[in-house]
């Protein structure tokens, strides 16, 4: 049996839509960060980004569990002395509810070069609507 490993040239991205309403947002995080690498694809090869385009719509309604809503901290910090601030999920939620999803994600993908580029093929949305309908997405079905 020949092993085969994808190369840039022949991968082909598609595009995957996923609601995350009422979506536990780690275990909803390690499945987009899969999606993302493309550990789904028969092809997947660690060192050649196969992974697919995703798009998140409902990203305001995705939930965390316990009292992570209140406790969870985000930690900014400018590069000035004395200037870190901490932010929770409820804030984040109510100005920039794409944030949360994209910091999860990203936490779980790899710490290299390549992860820059399977990022940059997330597109996170707060609402329903998302201006990538030409691109016909596939809504994909999260397992619980």
């Amino acid at each position: 049996m020949k092993t085969t490993l994808a190369r840039n040239e022949t991968v082909v991205h598609k595009w995957v839509l996923v609601d995350a309403k009422n979506q536990t947002l780690g275990r909803l995080a390690v499945q987009i960060a899969n999606l993302l690498r493309g550990r789904y694809n028969v092809t997947y090869t660690p060192h050649v980004d196969t992974g697919d385009f995703v798009v998140v719509i409902n990203a305001d309604k995705v939930k965390v569990t316990g009292k992570k809503e209140e406790n969870k901290q985000y930690m900014i910090y400018s590069g000035w002395r004395g200037n870190e601030k901490y932010r929770s999920v409820a804030h984040f939620r109510s100005k920039r509810p794409a944030f949360i999803i994209e910091h999860a994600v990203k936490g779980m993908l790899p710490r290299n070069k390549l992860a820059y580029a399977m990022i940059k093929k997330l597109k996170v949305y707060a609402g329903e609507e998302h201006p990538h309908e030409a691109q016909q997405p596939v809504l994909f079905q999260p397992t619980k």
